[in-house]
Formats: structure tokens, C-alpha cells, sequence
């Protein structure tokens, strides 16, 4: 289990505002903690789907090349190859 994290974060004027109108009573969120935290899950989301996005663009385009332009490797070579995109 990964260890709690306090953050102190400063915010005024029209972010202040913003916050303030999404905090308690009318606000769609208890507390600021409450905000940040769906904050940071839905940023997470966010960076899982751009990642998700841009392996199914890459398999697309393997997947469409014409069966002429695929070549056998075996797993030295690509471990090689791997090693030295790495660096």
C-alpha cells in the first residue's frame, strides 16, 4: 500500500473562486481534499487513455501493413533493438 501525501497548494483569484464555487453547500464536492483527489483520479484516467490511445494507433498501423513488409526476428535481436531505443 502506498504511503498518504500531504499537499499544500495556494490558490487565489479567479482559481480561488472556481474552487470556492465547487466547495459545500452548492458545490458538487464536500471539501477541497475531496476536489483535489477527483482531480488528480481524473487526470489519471486521462494519461491511462492517451496511453491506451496511442498503443491501439501504433497496433493499427502494424496491423494494416501489407504482410510483405513483416520480417522474422528472434529474441536476441530484439532484445538488442530494445536496448538500444533505451538508451
Amino acid at each position: 500500500m502506498s504511503k498518504s501525501m500531504t499537499l499544500n497548494v495556494r490558490v487565489s483569484g479567479t482559481l480561488g473562486d472556481f474552487v470556492a464555487a465547487n466547495i459545500g453547500h452548492d458545490g458538487a464536492y464536500e471539501n477541497v481534499s475531496e476536489y483535489v483527489r477527483d482531480l488528480i483520479r481524473r487526470d489519471m484516467e486521462r494519461a491511462d487513455r492517451e496511453a491506451f490511445d496511442r498503443l491501439k494507433a501504433e497496433l493499427t498501423q502494424a496491423f494494416a501493413a501489407p504482410e510483405s513488409s513483416y520480417r522474422s526476428l528472434d529474441a536476441d535481436t530484439v532484445i538488442r533493438r530494445n536496448a538500444r531505443r533505451g538508451e
